[in-house]
């Protein structure tokens, strides 16, 4: 399966580059977001922070099906499959831990029952491994839905799963404000699947281009629709470096080495979804000024991600950072025909080593360091700020992430 190069990459990006100029006049907010003591987070998006949506959504059908259920997900932290797509905690579950909530519930194990030990007031997850941003009905008008979308848990999907459970939260608008007013509204990372997708097919960057304003239309109004219930502070992270993916650098292989950065990350896929994060800023800002009362956060995943691949020895990875740790074989031991879950798949002694854990989803040790960036480093905007972080919770927490 092949791209188009990077020449055809960079002319097929006009659109973005046509808007790229609106970047040097938004609204600029140098103040800090107010310092704020959460009771609970409420969380969409897909498989970088699904912890079991997609786990109780398939607990019937053979983890054949869902490699995720298998073995060795899951063994750095819990020792068995969560549903996490990771071999431990994602950055949902290091948030909660820093603020000091518990991990969150899937929202499907709570539907069916399955969970007895919730608490309303704190906290559900709602993100699913394969989600997308846009609904099913706009793959399903393309002819794509039966050979694209695994799943059909769209972020309008989710949010309709927490209307359904808001009698469950609150019974009434002042108490649902209260209610919503400390808690923080983590809104993806949501939208990569629906380009990841396209290119998994081959279709041309050209087409995934004309996707983003949609994703970002969507992203815009769950933000609307959360504010109009009362939330007050949300985070909304961008796309992660996926040019720097395993599996991608696989699919997308090319011989022409201009295509690639000195970390050897595809450098046309890097600069889509960099300037997709671009126009989702821009979106962000014109939010702001519309909600002055919110704390509307932006987490830049993408480049706080992007310094494992600049620097990977400072972040504790090996000189193979950016092969898989579980997997088949292969330039980045990526092998679709021995996907990590699977009989051939072998997983390294070490993840903490490893950047990727299989193909498409970051490590632990990854996701902790993304979170710490998050806390402790410039990359939330305004600065992500909190309140009742207890000392004990914060020596864990940076006792493990120590540079």
């Amino acid at each position: 399966m092949r791209m188009a190069k990077a020449a055809a990459a960079s002319s097929s990006l006009v659109w973005f580059l046509s808007v790229a100029a609106l970047i040097h006049t938004r609204t600029v907010l140098s103040s800090t977001a107010s310092s704020r003591c959460y009771s609970a987070i409420y969380s969409f998006g897909d498989s970088i922070a699904d912890t079991g949506n997609l786990y109780y959504d398939t607990e019937d059908i053979s983890p054949s099906t869902y490699l995720v259920l298998n073995p060795p997900y899951g063994d750095t932290f819990f020792h068995f499959p969560t549903g996490r797509f990771s071999d431990g905690r994602l950055i949902i579950d290091f948030l909660a831990e820093q603020i000091g909530v518990p991990l969150l519930k899937p929202y499907l194990g709570i539907k069916k029952g399955k969970i007895k030990d919730w608490n309303s007031l704190e906290g559900v997850n709602f993100a699913v491994g394969g989600a997308t941003a846009l609904d099913m009905s706009f793959f399903a008008e393309k002819g794509l839905y039966d050979v694209l979308v695994p799943t059909n848990y769209s972020l309008g999907v989710q949010f309709d799963w927490f209307m359904d459970l808001l009698p469950s939260i609150c019974n009434s608008s002042s108490g649902c404000k209260q209610v919503f007013g400390s808690s923080l509204f983590l809104v993806g990372e949501i939208g990569g699947n629906d380009f990841n997708y396209l290119f998994y097919l081959g279709r041309p960057i050209e087409e995934a281009t004309t996707y983003v304003p949609l994703v970002i239309n969507k992203i815009s109004w769950a933000i609307n629709e959360l504010i109009n219930l009362g939330a007050v502070t949300l985070m909304v992270p961008g796309s992660i470096p996926l040019g720097c993916n395993p599996a991608y650098l696989t699919l997308l292989a090319s011989p022409n080495k201009e295509e690639y950065d000195k970390a050897g990350c595809l450098k046309w896929l890097n600069k889509f979804y960099g300037q997709h994060n671009e126009l989702l800023q821009i979106e962000l800002d014109r939010l702001r000024v519309l909600y002055p009362h919110v704390n509307i956060i932006y987490a830049d995943y993408f480049n706080a991600a992007l310094r494992f691949y600049r620097s990977p020895q400072q972040f504790g990875f090996c000189r193979d950072f950016i092969k898989v740790c579980c997997g088949g074989g292969g330039p980045y031991n990526f092998n679709e025909t021995a996907v990590c879950g699977e009989a051939g798949a072998i997983a390294c002694d070490d993840p903490s080593e490893y950047i990727y854990w299989d193909g498409y989803h970051f490590t632990e040790a990854a996701y902790r360091w993304m979170a710490k960036a998050l806390f402790h480093g410039p990359y939330t905007f305004p600065k992500f700020s909190f309140s009742c972080i207890t000392p004990e919770t914060s020596a864990d927490f940076n006792n493990h992430l120590m540079i």
